[in-house]
């Protein structure tokens, strides 16, 4: 069995935290071909790691383990809870117009398009993501020049699925090799989306933690 080399970012004695790869699965999937995934190349050195919770997998970044049931259970609580705070980077398809803002359509699952999700004011579940621009490429241009960006950082308040996806699209600026909910057939590279940073009260200690990770692109 091939044993890969962990991408560890922090250690105690109850809980780990690793950056996870883009283009990774975070859980098995269904099939031989989707065993390979975070949770168990994360097992391959610490066998006591359970998962908290998940990333998709063209996602990069912080993914969290506890190293006990227990531990488990008190960190999934904060996560269920919204204590844990989340922060995200993103590049962006087009110039995005207000320096900060925030985006609030409930989302549903998109049953005839599955495993899409879209906003829908009638069944979706709340969701709410503030955004703050940092930076826009070109700088001096604006409208409909789809080759222009504009680099993101992205807070969820709540945490459903496809969530900053949806409401990104919703925005009319849908992530950089989304081929979900993007114009990107054609893209060869990794969707820009990464989880920057978390921010928790250690579970044991009461210790306020917070955890940087710089994105790759």
């Amino acid at each position: 069995m091939l044993i890969y080399a962990l991408p560890l970012v922090y250690a105690d004695e109850l809980m780990l935290l690793v950056n996870k790869p883009a283009g990774l699965l975070a859980v098995p999937g269904r099939g031989p071909d989707k065993q390979d995934c975070m949770s168990l190349r994360v097992q391959q050195h610490h066998p006591d790691a359970l998962v908290v919770h998940r990333l998709d997998q063209a996602t990069s970044g912080l993914m969290l383990f506890a190293r006990n049931a227990t531990m488990q259970r008190q960190l999934s609580q904060l996560f269920e809870q919204r204590d844990v705070a989340k922060e995200y980077v993103a590049i962006v398809q087009g110039l995005v117009a207000h320096d900060a803002g925030h985006m609030d359509g409930p989302i549903a699952a998109d049953w005839a398009t599955r495993p899409l999700r879209r906003i829908d004011l009638l069944i979706g579940k709340p969701a709410l993501t503030h955004y703050r621009v940092i930076s826009r490429s070109p700088s001096n241009s604006y409208a409909t020049d789809r080759t222009a960006t504009t680099r993101l950082w992205l807070q969820p308040h709540t945490g459903r699925t496809h969530q900053l996806r949806v409401h990104l699209q919703a925005l009319g600026h849908p992530i950089v090799g989304d081929r979900l909910y993007g114009e990107d057939a054609g893209y060869t590279g990794r969707m820009c989306l990464h989880a920057k940073s978390l921010q928790l009260s250690h579970p044991a200690t009461g210790q306020s933690m917070q955890w940087q990770c710089e994105a790759d692109f």
